[in-house]
């Protein structure tokens, strides 16, 4: 008997049937936009081959006011047509189910020629937008239908009209971007005209047998967002238009409240799906932070939903659904909610990935094949660039050999994994070892390398890794100043009173571990919707809560501070930088920028500002805490280089970068690929 009997059981649409309850979830990847049209099918035909259910493309405009940004993908011709029909014959030669979902991006849209309801612009994109006349909305919705005749041409199974996040469709729905007064505003029947009428449209243009999913918006977590009595009434109307499924859509890009990051709970807003279950017939999916078979089952048996979908899950490990019917879930490589791969890279113009699985959208590139000679290989050094060569070599076949001077492995996602919102590297860490395990790496720990013992190895990987920077600031051997390293490991208790020196991703984690006491709000949804004001959208407007986010007090009176005259946190990840300055907002933690530090005694930290070293402060502090960069560990590569013995240098060992997983993982990955 499975052990997911509710996420692996068939789902009966009436006239085909998806194989198991799993929806791969739309994902901008920015594939489309390379125009390598076996690129773009390689990466959907992997997840086909994993099992998923059914799977819906990045967005696709239909037409170029509506596109998200200058040169973003569109379906709109019959060229258009001839290259998503390459995705769409791989997907099913592999054996799977594809839609394509049709964006319409409204104000969202990063170029001059956006439009929406109202001529409001949006706070995440640089353009105003037109305000449509009758005419210009008709138009829009003829081209939405005739992209999606176009995607059934294309050999689609189905599309999903995106009508949540704060998208053009989601714009017309609500107050907050909505002042229209003509039959397409004002009462909520107006509003919500254009998302029914789109739906109905659609439904005319395409066969009976071709499925439409339609992404409603449940909870907009945006001022004057919709009622939970609106989403009922809109959904209703949605079935009647002609939508095959609904999927869930939470919060708008513009919301402040984070809904995907790591720190917000897995399966976080279920309960905003189930509370649309029953009240109408067709499927409904649920969406955000499902990352695991157990919690997809979890959340199907409790009767939150029809089916779940899972997106950036799916870059991390293409065989989800596969191993978890295989009973082998242990192995499914985890996403960990981080972005730096994904969201940060879309935002960023660049292709998307993952930190976890690097091959993701690189699959045609990226290539994991046996090695056409086995070798020994040494890795030294046990963190994620270690780790993810050890693993990459031993799946080649070679014999790999991992030696670390800790005690376990994991490098300093040990130290990651300690901080509140970070309990997903928990996780992390258990698939490196189980991997390890798997593919009968020898492992030694505590066992310091030496070049000597390495002479016989074929290949030899250091990864040892970096060191705190040593700021030099006189008086740091005051007694009451530590590293990083030993507060995370609990080596060193900080007292009532801290300043944190430095202010980069460390520093912002080193200071959410020391504001926070007692169990993280990520392991308690209840404290984590009060700490961030989200409520019942069925009892206040849009789920947000009338009092504002309440986070509990803070554990302690913390100070970050930073050399650089910048932004404090401006290098942080560009979709998750403002959940940490919030975090650290709210416990109220003082950030100051443009510092030099004089010097440190029993009363605390001595700053001054600028280069003409003025207005010296006192910070008062307890604990100072070095968090001020961090150096390459090469000693061991050195030696060998002295040596002239053959080595590669990866990881923070070569570049010492701030945690730098991403990176360290990646350049792990495709070294082991050409070894």
């Amino acid at each position: 008997m499975s052990s997911y009997p509710h996420m692996l059981a068939p789902l009966d649409l009436g006239f085909t049937t998806l194989k198991n309850r799993v929806l791969m979830g739309s994902m901008h990847t920015g594939l489309e936009e390379t125009k390598d049209w076996n690129r773009v099918a390689e990466f959907y035909a992997a997840r086909a081959r994993g099992e998923v259910g059914l799977m819906v493309t990045g967005g696709i405009g239909p037409n170029l006011e509506g596109s998200v940004l200058p040169g973003a993908a569109m379906m709109v011709s019959d060229e258009d047509v001839d290259n998503h029909s390459i995705v769409t014959k791989r997907v099913h030669d592999s054996g799977g189910k594809i839609a394509m979902q049709i964006l319409h991006a409204g104000r969202y849209a990063y170029g001059p020629a956006c439009v929406a309801p109202s001529a409001i612009k949006s706070p995440i994109s640089p353009f105003p937008p037109e305000e449509l006349d009758e005419a210009g909305i008709e138009r829009q919705i003829s081209d939405i239908a005739r992209c999606a005749a176009l995607a059934q041409q294309a050999g689609y199974d189905g599309v999903e009209v995106m009508g949540s996040e704060g998208y053009f469709l989601n714009q017309f729905l609500v107050e907050h971007t909505n002042k229209r007064t003509d039959g397409w505003g004002g009462s909520y029947e107006n509003r919500m005209r254009l998302p029914i009428e789109v739906v109905r449209r659609v439904r005319e243009t395409v066969s009976e047998k071709f499925i439409i999913i339609y992404r409603l918006s449940m909870i907009d977590l945006v001022p004057n967002g919709s009622t939970h009595d609106e989403v009922v009434q809109l959904a209703r109307k949605i079935e009647k238009a002609g939508a095959t499924i609904i999927n869930t859509g939470i919060g708008w890009h513009e919301a402040r409240i984070p809904t995907i990051a790591t720190s917000v709970p897995r399966a976080a807003f279920a309960w905003v799906t189930k509370k649309l279950m029953g009240k109408v017939s067709i499927p409904i999916i649920t969406s955000n932070r499902i990352n695991s078979p157990a919690v997809a089952e979890e959340v199907l048996a409790d009767g939150c939903a029809d089916m779940v979908s899972l997106a950036r899950p799916m870059l991390a490990d293409a065989d989800f659904v596969k191993k978890a019917m295989k009973e082998t879930a242990h192995h499914i490589a985890p996403c960990i909610a981080c972005n730096q791969a994904c969201l940060d890279h879309t935002f960023s113009g660049k292709i998307s990935s993952c930190l976890v699985n690097p091959r993701a959208c690189h699959e045609t590139e990226l290539t994991i094949e046996p090695a056409p000679k086995a070798k020994t290989i040494a890795v030294v050094g046990a963190g994620p660039a270690g780790l993810s060569a050890a693993i990459t070599a031993a799946e080649r076949g070679h014999t790999v050999t991992l030696i670390d001077r800790a005690a376990e492995i994991g490098g300093q996602l040990n130290l990651a994994k300690q901080v509140p919102g970070k309990e997903e590297f928990w996780g992390f860490v258990d698939w490196f070892r189980t991997m390890v395990d798997h593919h009968g790496i020898t492992v030694k720990l505590k066992t310091e390398a030496t070049a000597d013992a390495l002479a016989d190895f074929d290949e030899v990987i250091i990864a040892t890794g970096v060191i705190p920077r040593d700021p030099d600031i006189p008086g740091q051997d005051t007694g009451n100043t530590v590293n990083y390293i030993d507060v995370l490991k609990g080596n060193a208790r900080a007292g009532d009173r801290v300043a944190v020196i430095g202010a980069g991703g460390i520093g912002f984690d080193v200071s959410e571990f020391l504001a926070q006491d007692g169990q993280s709000p990520t392991l308690n949804l209840p404290e984590w919707m009060t700490e961030w004001g989200v409520a019942d959208p069925a009892q206040h407007r849009s789920g947000l809560a009338p009092e504002g986010p309440q986070p509990d007090k803070p554990a302690r009176q913390v100070t970050m501070l930073q050399r650089k005259a910048t932004k404090v946190g401006k290098g942080l990840g560009k979709t998750t930088g403002w959940i940490h300055r919030a975090a650290l907002n709210m416990k109220e933690v003082r950030m100051i920028a443009g510092v030099n530090y004089e010097k440190i005694d029993a009363d605390g930290l001595h700053i001054t500002f600028g280069e003409a070293r003025e207005n010296p402060t006192l910070v008062e502090a307890d604990t100072i805490v070095m968090c001020a960069g961090q150096l390459s560990e090469r000693t061991l590569a050195d030696r060998l280089e002295a040596m002239g013995k053959t080595h590669h240098v990866i990881g923070g060992a070569d570049v010492a970068a701030e945690l730098d997983a991403k990176r360290a993982i990646d350049q792990g990955t495709r070294l082991a690929a050409t070894l």
